[in-house]
């Protein structure tokens, strides 16, 4: 995809390129941002907790999607792609086309080190902003560690963390627990894993 510069795109533009691009990118305020590829371990990851609360969710109202789902924030105006999103209940698009979701219940961000500022950061106050939105999850790449983010009824998110191949992590609004043994099943780390713990609040 090939963008004009100093050009601002409506949502409609960069819908219409997106809809028939090669790759994928982001869109936020007039600006389209192209996404770069992932690792061999990122790849990995994402595949098993996708199939993991795959699993979990099926025969119930609940569904996930992989990373070609896009989501819109509509209350900042920003599109992306998340690694997953699930939610409960029916999906809300934006359009009768059915690729930009709008009610997320969870959204889940596999770590690297090009993008882990920016999901913690930029990216997760956008998502902040989602009004479905109940659980945020970041899962680390370099060693077996796996944080949740939870919506507080009285505003503000609890960090509950999971470090281990023998810890678990609860995502409570799915109903389903991620043992970090099989998130992380194949996957060889850079620095061998030397951390074991259970999932603690902080």
């Amino acid at each position: 995809m090939s963008f004009r510069p100093n050009h601002k795109y409506t949502p409609e533009e960069y819908l219409a390129l997106e809809r028939e691009a090669q790759s994928k990118s982001e869109y936020y305020a007039g600006e389209v941002f192209a996404m770069s590829g992932a690792t061999e371990a990122h790849v990995l990851i994402v595949g098993n907790v996708f199939a993991k609360i795959h699993a979990k969710l099926m025969g119930r109202s609940c569904k996930v999607y992989m990373s070609d789902m896009r989501v819109k924030v509509s209350e900042t105006g920003m599109y992306t792609y998340p690694d997953l999103s699930a939610l409960r209940g029916e999906p809300r698009f934006e359009d009768n086309l059915h690729d930009t979701l709008l009610n997320p219940t969870v959204l889940i961000e596999v770590l690297s080190k090009s993008t882990e500022s920016y999901d913690r950061g930029a990216r997760f106050g956008h998502y902040r902003a989602i009004e479905s939105l109940q659980e945020y999850v970041l899962v680390s790449q370099e060693s077996p560690r796996v944080e949740l983010f939870t919506r507080q009824p009285r505003g503000g998110w609890l960090l509950t963390d999971a470090i281990g191949l023998e810890a678990s992590l609860r995502i409570a609004s799915l109903d389903c627990d991620l043992p970090l043994a099989e998130v992380y099943d194949k996957v060889t780390f850079e620095v061998p894993a030397e951390f074991a713990g259970s999932a603690t609040p902080r």
